[in-house]
């Protein structure tokens, strides 16, 4: 008999097929390659504390076929044992999501009859660090590109376009050649949680010029290759990928002297705050160029960048020195 087993009371008479691979049919039908990473990763946690062993199908089948009291009250005791690891908010939210979406798949297969709805996240205050690089720093970067050389075109290509169109590297890793149009000014992306969807932004002069000048430079290239490539000999041609991305903006940084980290994500921060400065705080105007779903995501942005609570912080010091 299991720890599973010996935790829990009898088990109902769901006719589960043990050899029904459900925790690979969940993950397969998760597009994230990270979501799938980490749901695999947080279940094991669960069986592995709750069980002693490793996830197998059997092991999987005898958790749904427990009765809604006992299943809910396994998870319970999984809930107090990642309090008792310290472990963070988020951390243990994101464990019990992994657990709650096995069972939801579950039941939607028919084969499980229990939800884990009743049980309750931790409370998690939103945190969104939106912090920047200002738009003079931005421009030192750009300048000590070298666009006389094709790595240089390349790359100032990439800052441009996560500067102007805040994009995401993802965005970029994804972008073929036939997805710059330059006629129309604009560039065919997928975004982050799209999937296969696509959605077209229009781009600036200035990027359009430093796009064309890389890909001429570049020679001629097929409509599905990759818009951007790796140019060091081991992967000459190879599509550019997201550390790739990363590295580069981090190194031209440094070699123009910023003190502050710079990373292709806080190149979109930086550029939508600039965004909201140069708009007077529209927010639904930058929400545009974000393609955040949310409004409130975007007001963060706004609350970060105007920093009422300092404000009201001086006004306060202000009294309080008044009076004395």
């Amino acid at each position: 008999m299991s720890q599973l087993s010996r935790l829990t009371a009898p088990k109902s008479s769901f006719n589960i097929q043990p050899q029904e691979d459900i925790l690979g049919n969940l993950l397969a039908n998760k597009r994230s390659e990270n979501t799938r990473r980490a749901y695999a990763k947080d279940l094991k946690d669960f069986f592995v504390t709750m069980a002693g062993v490793e996830p197998d199908r059997n092991l999987i089948a005898e958790f749904l076929q427990l009765s809604r009291f006992n299943a809910t009250a396994l998870v319970l005791k999984y809930k107090a044992v990642l309090i008792d690891r310290n472990l963070s908010e988020a951390t243990i939210n994101r464990r019990l999501a992994a657990i709650k979406s096995l069972v939801n798949y579950a039941r939607q297969i028919g084969m499980c009859d229990y939800s884990l709805d009743d049980i309750a996240g931790e409370k998690v205050k939103a945190y969104r660090d939106t912090s920047g690089v200002s738009l003079e720093a931005y421009r030192q970067v750009l300048d000590i590109v070298d666009r006389n050389t094709l790595k240089g075109k390349r790359d100032y290509a990439i800052l441009r376009l996560l500067w102007d169109n805040a994009l995401r590297r993802g965005e970029l890793v994804k972008a073929n050649v036939s997805d710059f149009d330059p006629d129309r000014r604009s560039l065919t992306i997928y975004g982050k949680g799209r999937g296969t969807q696509a959605e077209t932004v229009s781009l600036s002069e200035s990027t359009v010029a430093a796009l064309q000048e890389w890909l001429c430079e570049r020679g001629k290239a097929k409509r599905n290759e990759p818009l951007f490539i790796a140019l060091d000999r081991a992967s000459y041609s190879h599509r550019l990928t997201g550390t790739a991305i990363y590295k580069i903006v981090q190194a031209m940084a440094e070699t123009a002297g910023l003190k502050k980290r710079l990373s292709p994500h806080r190149v979109r921060h930086s550029g939508i705050t600039a965004a909201l400065d140069a708009t007077g705080g529209n927010v639904r105007m930058v929400q545009k160029l974000s393609r955040h779903a949310r409004l409130d995501t975007l007001m963060v942005y706004d609350d970060n960048r105007q920093n009422h609570q300092a404000e009201v912080t001086g006004l306060l010091a202000a009294l309080i020195e008044g009076e004395s």
